[in-house]
């Protein structure tokens, strides 16, 4: 597909997606007009079998990250695909700049809401054989550990390596879980540096009855 094409196509999907949430919002209060609402944004099939208040959570998440991924780096919209299904976000494309990857999974967890990040992004300049390698080595290795690990929920959790640089991201149960996700990176071998951008979800209130 040319550029300016593709560049177009992803601006006219971002429109109807905020299309679509502000149509959301603007019917709230009438089941019928949430109904056409979402099923305008990710189809009537799909609100049958989740329920609209489930489709709606997906169009809202949707079209929160992309406006996010708008406001850092157009490239994101350009190079990487995305959907929303029950809360969880699957990431899809290639990009050359490992960064760039990073930064689009970083973004998806600053969205409330998102459960899980499922992240198949390929990186397509491969220059860097050794290193890149060294990299999913390590991300693996983390991964490996977190799910046998039964004081931490794993798939609250995403993983990415750059550089020998762990980065982690999502949505910890406790303070607690999180230091033993950041204690288990750190004892990875050729593991440079940790860097924490997971956020610890409040406490649940307490019943006073």
């Amino acid at each position: 597909m040319f550029p300016v094409m593709q560049r177009s196509l992803h601006r006219f999907r971002l429109a109807a997606l905020l299309a679509a949430l502000a149509s959301l919002n603007l019917t709230a209060c009438a089941p019928i007009g949430v109904a056409a609402g979402a099923g305008a944004a990710v189809g009537v099939a799909a609100v049958q079998e989740k329920g609209v208040s489930a489709a709606a959570r997906d169009v809202r998440i949707r079209a929160e990250i992309n406006g996010l991924w708008l406001q850092a780096d157009e490239n994101l919209l350009y190079d990487i695909e995305l959907q929303v299904q029950e809360a969880r976000v699957l990431l899809t494309g290639s990009v050359q700049d490992p960064e760039l990857r990073l930064k689009a999974v970083r973004l998806c967890w600053q969205v409330d809401g998102v459960k899980e990040v499922i992240n198949e992004i390929e990186i397509s300049d491969k220059s860097g054989l050794v290193n890149y390698t060294r990299d999913a080595k390590i991300s693996t290795e983390l991964r490996s550990t977190l799910l046998v690990d039964q004081d931490v929920r794993s798939i609250n959790y995403s993983i990415e390596t750059v550089n020998q640089i762990i980065y982690l991201m999502g949505v910890a149960r406790s303070q607690a879980e999180l230091d033993r996700v950041i204690d288990h990176a750190r004892n990875i071998e050729y593991v440079r540096r940790v860097r924490n951008y997971v956020r610890v979800k409040e406490p649940e209130p307490e019943d006073e009855t």
